[in-house]
């Protein structure tokens, strides 16, 4: 598979995509342009973030935002608050434990199902 080549089935933002299954984890790519990622927290999954393309402001609270570019990573650990955006269009690569919702026990307008991300 060819991860770059998955992402013309990606048309909206905010709205992953698994493509592929690692044990009990998934991976999934994303489109992200803006700020609607709400401020949120996995209470038993830490998160992994890939930057394939572009540029993505990772916040974590309490600390200084990380600008992420092509080939960072970044683990948010379980428990910790943070929202991702990004001011032009961003390509990223995310490795979640299966248990993982999407914005956390937040519920926003771009929040997605399992079900909805198996598309």
């Amino acid at each position: 598979m060819n991860i770059k080549e998955q992402f013309k089935d990606v048309k909206n933002y905010f709205s992953p995509k698994i493509v592929a299954e690692v044990n009990d984890q998934y991976v999934k790519i994303a489109k992200i342009k803006g700020e609607e990622i709400p401020w949120h927290s996995h209470e038993n999954e830490d998160e992994l973030f890939y930057i394939l393309e572009g540029s993505l402001l990772m916040e974590i609270e309490n600390e200084a935002p990380i600008t992420m570019t092509n080939g960072d990573m970044y683990v948010v650990p379980k428990g910790i608050n943070h929202r991702v955006s990004s001011v032009n269009e961003c390509s990223i690569m995310l490795i979640e434990t299966k248990t993982t919702k999407h914005t956390g026990e937040i519920e926003s307008a771009i929040t997605k199902s399992i079900e909805e991300q198996s598309y």
